[in-house]
């Protein structure tokens, strides 16, 4: 009697043990800092240039977004993409959201890539409308929370009027911010700066037809080769593995359509925190869970794995993972370069000089932060 009652104390106490380490996980991811950035982009006919643009800039963007830590600590960060003035293929208020707020970065890649435009019916109120009631807003006071639209028609078209969901939008702590594609007494006469000050934003103008002009360095190159051996550290599982993994290379080839400056910019964000495979690559999911091996099925994995014994395959994911962050340290070194040698350029007068949308959203992320008590790295 005594060793059954002996027996049940310590299966409780075992059992308390594991449920607490799996509440305060859940607290944990529950209560961490969230950076939120939903981009609302006019996809009419005028705006392809507006399109290149994002593309061009995404992941200088995300390396922004990477360098802020709260109380020392590195936020979430999600993105959410929608597209507004789609007359020819989205009938009723021509919006679509293109992607929930997500951190998965390849994904907003392989969107915005597939982007194309045309129509004419540009609902600002609308879109605002619904990215604020749609989205999963973090409840966090130290969460930042943010929506930038861009476009270039005056704003007060539509049945929603901005004025009243941009004042929902701030009810929900979402500051609301404008970028004009056109000239700056424009965007004041069409409401787009208005818009801006009753979001607690800020307001941009751009030229959404000025090509980015990058500033190549002789670091570029190799960090291209870096980020190829990187790719082959990623094993992907499950019944989407496979095509994820695909998608990592295809996001590298979109990047490298640009200029091989922006797929250096994409090969450094593949060395942070915020680029987390955990969905598909058994490298990232035994990084979060050291006992993933036992949870995933062999059926799963790639042909070449199933036979492994589960040491073997442990000792194989290990190596994977050393030598991952071996090549991300050398990409950061790289890195560390390329930026000093951008630095020196910028001095001398070469390079990029004009406000586009990349720069709109990454100045003023920065400036957000500081007033949150976010710090830079």
């Amino acid at each position: 009697m005594k060793r059954i009652i002996l027996f049940s104390f310590l299966f409780a106490a075992i059992f308390a043990t594991a449920m607490g380490n799996m509440v305060s996980e859940t607290a944990k991811k529950e209560n961490q800092t969230k950076i939120q950035v939903a981009i609302l982009l006019d996809t009419s006919g005028s705006m392809q240039g507006l399109i290149e643009q994002a593309k061009s800039r995404l992941w200088n963007i995300v390396n922004t977004l990477t360098t802020l830590k709260y109380n020392g600590k590195t936020p979430k960060i999600e993105i959410s993409l929608y597209e507004y003035g789609s007359y020819y293929r989205y009938k009723g208020d021509y919006i679509r959201q293109i992607t929930p707020l997500t951190t998965d970065l390849d994904r907003i890649s392989q969107e915005l890539f597939a982007l194309t435009t045309g129509g004419s019916e540009e609902y600002c109120g609308t879109v605002i409308h619904k990215a604020a009631d749609e989205l999963e807003w973090g409840n966090n006071e130290a969460d930042m929370k943010l929506i930038y639209i861009a476009g270039n028609e005056i704003f007060d078209q539509g049945e929603i009027r901005y004025k009243d969901a941009i004042a929902d939008a701030v009810k929900k702590g979402i500051s609301v911010n404008t970028i004009h594609c056109g000239d700056r007494a424009t965007g004041i006469h069409d409401y787009w700066q208005d818009a801006a000050v009753r979001g607690n934003g800020k307001f941009f103008n751009i030229d959404s037809d000025e090509r980015i002009r990058y500033i190549e360095t002789p670091f570029d190159a190799q960090i291209i080769l870096c980020n190829d051996r990187l790719n082959r550290t990623y094993v992907g599982y499950g019944h989407a593995g496979t095509a994820r993994k695909a998608n990592q290379v295809m996001q590298d080839q979109n990047a490298m359509s640009i200029s091989s400056a922006n797929y250096a910019e994409r090969a450094v964000s593949k060395t942070k925190e915020v680029y987390d495979n955990t969905s598909w690559d058994l490298v990232d999911r035994l990084k979060q869970d050291k006992d993933a091996l036992a949870k995933i099925s062999r059926d799963d994995l790639p042909a070449d794995l199933q036979q492994l014994s589960h040491d073997r395959l442990q000792a194989y994911a290990d190596s994977l993972a050393k030598e991952r962050a071996a090549i991300q340290r050398e990409i950061a070194r790289l890195d560390a370069k390329r930026k000093q040698y951008m630095e020196e350029q910028a001095k001398e007068g070469t390079g990029e000089k004009k406000e586009d949308l990349g720069k709109a959203i990454t100045s003023s992320i920065l400036e957000f932060a500081k007033a949150k008590g976010y710090t830079v790295e």
